[in-house]
Parts: structure tokens; C-alpha cells; sequence
């Protein structure tokens, strides 16, 4: 029963193993809006409100995760919830969920490579920016097109450093918390910081601003359903690595600004380009910003790398479908979509060109479908498993067959995509982000606009004259 589900063409070859398809996982949500935007995110709502915020986000990345894991477990296509949305709601909807995905994720390696020479302009002040994001983008395709296996690799090591240095970060950080690592010039704050300025000293407005940005950092999570195309034992692995992303990636969050929030007052917090930096700083670990400088460094390139990864995939599946060209099909001798692989390289090099000779048009356009693209596909993942059990339950199939299944269904997914439209509308209460979701949303009704014009209407088979004759005769 399950199979039929699992009917795309199998050019890929599945070589990830359980430990990459976690890390990989794990990597995708914590970037620079981790490290870099953890302090606004203290600063906009204090220590209560944004630990409040990360769980809020928590909460939803939990539901969108076990709905995607239902679906990559019976549908486990490189092309995943893109696959998914063509499948269960329908190709219109594939067809947009693809390319707005597609585009978030182009335009952001433009991004990250920019930041990445800025992050080595600290220790190269006279090497140009450009020929670093040259010497990067080169060194993330490098690694993609050789091997399914090496970029896999390259993520666990690239989120394994950053691991490392947020548990080391929250050992530290604890024990400055009670005077074991003393603070330089201070006492051990315990938790004064908590109670200082009461539990919400910038209101419900601070949270809800701050639940925005939390959210938006922790998309990326998705990325493991389009990995689960390429993994070994995909029944066994997903399950598992879904299951230890919230966790971990909770623990992560909220236990790393717990002890941000103990150490530096949420209005310092707010103004620091790097709390982490500030905390190192403080208990006295030498060379503190040269080795923040170098872990975000490494969680500039792992999300690259992701971006790249998770790109092609996403165009190779939509060629599949006969939704893009069919040579973003084409997969090279070591099983790599080589030709979707360098256009997503060759457009994010565009939208960096964007950012400098048309700032104030094209590029705040790409920005703005970048940056509705992500809530979207939440929603579109949850709507899809919503469908697809219906489907699977209308046909016959019974539920205590799946390998992996949404609990509570079909409260989970109601709930997911509330929630979701709950951002959405605290969004738009955002002057500063409001103009965003009436373009990203145009963009949407462009894509089925253009589906129904390019695809539908090819469909339609109209009626002969002879047929029309025979009826007007009648």
C-alpha cells in the first residue's frame, strides 16, 4: 500500500547515513540567526519573553516536523514537500511550494557568501570581499557536486564544530552563573537578570516582535525531508532524527539563552552584535572574539552548503514533475543533479548583484518572497499530511500501518497551520514587515497564475467543430 506513494524515478543514490541526516537536521536552524540574533531577540521581549518565544517556536517546528515525518517516511523523494504539495493537494500548489522554496534558499547563499567575506575581512583586512565569496561559493559547489556523500560529510563536521561550541558556551556560561568561573569586575549574577525588570518588561508587543524572529530562525528544519531522498534506511533513520532534532535543538536554544539572559541584561543584550562574544569576554577566555568569529564562520558555510544542497534537489524534483526544465533533471556519474546544482550558484550571484545595483527594487522584492517562503512551506506540509491521511485512510489503508505517524490526527496539523496564520497575521501588525507579505503573497498568486497559464490550459482539449456542429444541431 505504502509504495505506491514512493513511484518517482530513483536516480539519486541514497548513501546518507542516520548520523548525517541528524546533523544536517540540526545545521540547518542554527545559523547566524542563532548566534547573531539571539541577543535581539532577549532585547526586544527580556529573559522571560524570549525564552517564551523560542518554546513558541519550538511548538510549531514539533508540529511541522512530525507532519513532514509521516510524509518523508511513506514518500521519502529527494523532492519532499514539494513532491508531497503535487501529490496530495495538488500540482499547482507543488509547482509554487518548489520555486518559492527554490528562491528563498538562492537568494540567501548570495547572502551568506557576502557575510563570509566580511567575517574574514577581521583576519584579511586588505583581501577584497568579492574574492573571498568567490573562493567559498567555489569550495560549498566544489563539495556538492562531488558526491552526495561529501556534502553530507562536510555538514557534520561543519555542525559538529558548532555544537560543540554552544555546549561548551552553556558549561561555561552555567557555571559563571553561580561564581564557579568568576566574572570579570562583577559578581556571580545568578539570576538578578530574570528579576530585575519584572517577567515581561516590554510588554506582549516585545514577545510578539521577538516570536517573529524566532520563528524565522528556525526554519530549516525542514531541510531533513529533502535529504530523506537520498538517505539509507530512510523507514528507520527519519523517525530517529526527527525525534532528536526537537530535543536537542530546544536544549540548544533555550538552555544557551537562559544562560545569555543570566549573564548580560536584556538591554545590553539587544544592542550586542554578539552576546556569545560578550560572554566569553567576561569570564576571561582569551582569543573569545577570534573564536566566535570563527564558529559563526562555520555556520555561514554549513548553511551554505545546505542552501546548496537542499537548491538542487528542490530543482531537480521539479523537473521531475515537468515543472522545470528537464535538464535540472540530470544527475552526473556520482548521482548529482550537476545542472540544478550550478544555476542555483549562477543565480545566487545574481541576487548578490541585486544587492548592490538594485537595492531598492529587485532586491528588497527577492528579499520579501525569501522571507513568506519559509512559513509557507510549514503550512504546505502540514496541509499535505492532512491529505495525504485522508487519502491513505479513503483507499483503504490502515493508520496502525504506518511506519511513522502523526499522533492526535487531525489535531496536529489543524494546529500547525493556525499557528502558522497567527504569525502571519502578527506580521502584518509589523510596519517594518508588513510590505513583505503583500509581495511574498503576490508572488504566490503569480506562481498559480502562471501554472494555470503554462500547464492547465495545455491540458484542455477543445471541442472540434464537427463536435460543436453535431451539437448545434442537435
Amino acid at each position: 500500500m505504502e509504495n505506491e506513494f514512493d513511484s518517482r524515478p530513483k536516480e539519486l543514490q541514497r548513501s546518507m547515513k542516520s548520523r548525517h541526516l541528524f546533523m544536517i537536521s540540526v545545521g540547518g536552524v542554527m545559523g547566524t540567526g542563532f548566534f547573531l540574533g539571539s541577543g535581539y531577540a532577549i532585547g526586544e521581549a527580556g529573559p522571560f519573553g524570549a525564552i517564551a518565544a523560542y518554546l513558541f517556536g519550538g511548538l510549531i517546528m514539533y508540529l511541522v516536523m512530525v507532519c513532514l515525518g509521516e510524509l518523508s517516511v511513506i514518500m521519502p523523494v529527494s523532492g519532499s514537500f514539494q513532491a508531497h504539495a503535487e501529490k496530495f493537494i495538488g500540482p499547482a500548489t507543488g509547482f509554487m511550494i518548489g520555486w518559492i522554496y527554490w528562491l528563498s534558499w538562492a537568494i540567501y547563499l548570495g547572502l551568506e557568501f557576502v557575510a563570509a567575506g566580511l567575517l574574514m575581512a577581521r583576519w584579511f583586512p586588505d583581501v577584497p570581499i568579492w574574492i573571498w565569496c568567490l573562493v567559498f561559493s567555489t569550495l560549498l559547489f566544489g563539495i556538492n557536486a562531488l558526491t552526495t556523500r561529501a556534502f553530507a560529510e562536510m555538514e557534520y563536521w561543519f555542525t559538529a564544530i558548532k555544537v560543540l561550541a554552544v555546549i561548551a558556551f552553556i558549561i561555561i556560561g552555567g557555571a559563571a552563573i553561580f561564581g564557579i568561573v568568576p566574572i570579570q569586575g562583577q559578581e556571580a549574577p545568578f539570576f538578578s537578570n530574570f528579576t530585575s525588570s519584572g517577567l515581561m518588561p516590554t510588554g506582549f508587543i516585545g514577545i510578539f516582535v521577538s516570536m517573529m524572529t524566532v520563528v524565522y530562525a528556525f526554519m530549516g528544519s525542514e531541510i531533513v525531508g529533502v535529504a530523506a531522498g537520498e538517505t539509507e534506511n530512510p523507514e528507520r533513520n527519519i523517525p530517529v532524527a526527527i525525534r532528536t532534532i526537537i530535543i536537542r535543538i530546544l536544549v540548544f536554544y533555550v538552555l544557551a539563552n537562559f544562560v545569555l539572559s543570566a549573564i548580560v541584561p536584556w538591554k545590553e543584550a539587544g544592542i550586542l552584535e554578539s552576546p556569545f562574544v560578550t560572554v566569553f569576554d567576561m569570564v576571561g577566555i582569551p582569543y573569545a572574539a577570534d573564536i566566535m568569529n570563527f564558529v559563526i564562520l562555520t555556520a555561514i558555510l554549513s548553511v551554505g552548503n545546505t542552501g546548496m544542497f537542499a537548491c538542487a534537489r528542490i530543482l531537480f524534483s521539479l523537473s521531475q514533475s515537468g515543472q522545470a526544465p528537464l535538464m535540472f533533471g540530470k544527475v552526473n556519474k556520482r548521482g548529482v543533479p550537476i545542472n540544478a546544482l550550478t544555476f542555483t550558484l549562477i543565480f545566487a550571484y545574481v541576487s548578490l548583484l541585486t544587492s548592490v545595483m538594485a537595492e531598492e527594487t529587485l532586491f528588497v522584492l527577492l528579499l520579501a518572497i525569501s522571507g513568506v517562503g519559509g512559513i509557507v512551506t510549514w503550512m504546505v506540509i502540514a496541509y499535505s499530511q492532512f491529505r495525504f491521511r485522508r487519502q491513505y485512510v479513503a483507499s483503504g489503508g490502515k493508520v496502525e500501518d504506518l511506519k511513522y505517524r502523526v499522533p492526535l490526527f487531525p489535531l496536529i496539523p489543524i494546529v500547525c497551520i493556525t499557528l502558522c496564520l497567527v504569525l502571519v497575521v502578527m506580521t502584518a501588525f509589523d510596519p517594518t514587515q508588513r510590505i513583505s507579505l503583500f509581495i511574498g503573497f503576490g508572488f504566490i498568486a503569480l506562481c498559480y497564475i502562471f501554472y494555470h497559464f503554462k500547464f492547465t490550459r495545455k491540458k484542455e482539449v477543445p471541442v472540434s467543430l464537427a463536435e460543436d456542429g453535431g451539437d448545434l444541431a442537435r
